[in-house]
């Protein structure tokens, strides 16, 4: 039986598979992962029995990878791989889709160019964000890890402690979460309206798809990659 005093993002480390449960009822697990689960619940005006038969049923599916334990580095590659790669490819791919749709449809929804306006800060906003982590913190907790691993200590980095840049991309993290919240809230939950075309509804259903990504993207980082590279960097 799942404990309701546990927060989101424990359950959501101890059970991989429990992200799809949280984005299916849209409790928030990566950046306001700390409320318990019955907290949640309550902000999401949800029934607690509601979620835990979900957890419960997926818990007997089978689980999707676990990167509580094994290497950072191949964490890391994941992360840069799948999450990293699909918002460099989707950013350019969403503003050329928002930007046909403004041009057609803004008279009559002028709530487009905010949602365009958003999407764009948010873009160029992540875009920052995986250079400094591509080029700064991953490759310090890879090489990190790998002097760890045989035994010698690892090199003081120019900025002091991983802790360090680790809060300020966790800082970044929430700004964007913040953001997807605007776009979600600017597109009644990316429903496309009833005078939407094609290209409309193909806009909304991409956002919703970033958003999913995101905050998976977000889990693995704040809740599994940066503790776990603390917790190297302090021994334990």
């Amino acid at each position: 039986m799942l404990n309701t005093a546990k927060t989101v993002r424990e359950i959501a480390v101890e059970m991989p598979q429990a992200t799809r449960v949280f984005e299916k009822f849209g409790i928030d697990y990566c950046c306001g992962g700390l409320k318990t689960l019955e907290q949640a619940c309550a902000a999401a005006n949800l029934r607690v029995d509601t979620i835990l038969q979900s957890l419960e049923s997926t818990a007997v599916t089978k689980p999707e990878q676990d990167w509580k334990a094994g290497e950072l580095s191949l964490l890391i590659e994941h992360i840069t791989n799948t999450h990293h790669a699909y918002v460099k490819s989707e950013v350019p791919r969403i503003e050329a889709l928002a930007a046909k749709v403004v041009s057609v449809h803004r008279k009559n929804h002028p709530e487009l160019l905010e949602v365009q306006k958003v999407f764009r800060g948010l873009g160029a906003e992540l875009s920052t964000h995986l250079m400094k982590e591509e080029n700064i913190l991953f490759p310090y907790i890879a090489r990190a890890e790998a002097s760890v691993r045989a035994g010698r200590p690892a090199a003081r980095p120019p900025f002091g402690s991983v802790g360090n840049p680790i809060h300020m991309m966790m800082m970044e993290h929430d700004s964007a979460g913040e953001a997807v919240r605007e776009l979600r809230c600017l597109t009644a939950d990316y429903a496309p309206p009833s005078d939407a075309c094609i290209s409309y509804q193909t806009l909304y259903r991409a956002l919703a798809d970033f958003e999913a990504d995101l905050h998976q993207h977000i889990h693995l980082e704040n809740n599994i990659l940066f503790p776990r590279a603390v917790e190297m960097e302090n021994g334990n």
